[in-house]
């Protein structure tokens, strides 16, 4: 098994999700799919909330911005001209939302819209984890997420929550960086076949504080945490991701998974790879 030596000064790991701690097909197949299934029936739902309104508004600001892009897709103010004039309304929302996705976008906008929507099917239980696996078992394969005796964790590669326990016992601090929403954050990991595991993460970060392409949001976060650039070591499968966090002085690692993204031979040669958490080696807890 190769093995990756963790730098001494490391005190923070900054973990991906997607394609890091969870599969890209599980996300792509199973969670974007419902977005884009439901997000009519939601939004006249919710229509009349004020968090509906806001993640409206959120996305008309986004709009607005996009209008010089091909195929943008803007969203009229909301007028007091009866029903046609809002499902007019809310069809443009939907529109945008879809286009926004065509595109994978990480707007901040779309992905706040994104949480809520998460959140209210759990809530509802309209998803439940039990579900998503059934559905993860047929779409994505079992090898990559069984845990021993078939108790599967959810939309986690099976090395990910030992290896996260282990790090913490080790007097590592673990923070989550991922373009999904905080809220959408949490609903993966307090949902959890294991139970919520939220109590191994220190914190959460997503888009308000940055692009993860941008090295600058690795500076902000760094500041959040109280530490230095160097004290962390950044955890992702997209390598634009890793030479962003380079540039700001973190240590980097890309992790290889099923369904990943080929890397090229440069960047094979140029980056610490490895295809499992276990493979990191903590100096500290020797």
């Amino acid at each position: 098994m190769v093995v990756l030596s963790v730098p001494a000064e490391v005190t923070v790991i900054l973990l991906d999700i997607e394609g890091t701690t969870t599969p890209i097909a599980f996300v792509k197949d199973i969670l974007f799919p419902y977005i884009k299934e439901n997000v009519k029936e939601y939004l006249q739902t919710h229509w009349e909330e004020e968090e509906c309104q806001e993640d409206v508004s959120l996305l008309r600001k986004q709009a607005e911005e996009d209008s010089h892009l091909d195929g943008a897709v803007p969203i009229p103010a909301a007028s007091e001209n009866g029903a046609d004039d809002l499902q007019r309304v809310i069809q443009a929302v939907v529109d945008n939302v879809c286009w926004q996705m065509s595109l994978d976008r990480k707007t901040t906008a779309l992905k706040q819209l994104q949480g809520h929507m998460w959140r209210a099917a759990f809530t509802a239980g309209h998803v439940k984890a039990d579900n998503f696996h059934r559905r993860f078992e047929s779409c994505c394969g079992v090898p990559e997420i069984t845990a021993a005796e078939g108790d599967s964790q959810v939309g986690f590669f099976e090395d990910v929550v030992p290896a996260v326990r282990k790090w913490r016992e080790a007097g590592m601090k673990v923070y989550i960086y991922s373009s999904g929403s905080v809220e959408a954050q949490k609903l993966l990991f307090g949902h959890s076949t294991e139970g919520d595991i939220l109590e191994l993460f220190d914190g959460h970060f997503d888009t308000k504080i940055g692009h993860k392409v941008e090295s600058e949001s690795y500076r902000k976060i760094a500041n959040s945490i109280g530490c230095s650039t160097s004290n962390i070591l950044f955890l992702t499968d997209v390598t634009l991701e890793a030479s962003a966090a380079e540039e700001a002085d973190v240590h980097v690692a890309v992790v290889v998974r099923p369904g990943n993204a080929g890397l090229t031979d440069d960047e094979k040669t140029y980056y610490s790879l490895i295809t499992s958490f276990s493979e990191l080696y903590l100096p500290s807890s020797a």
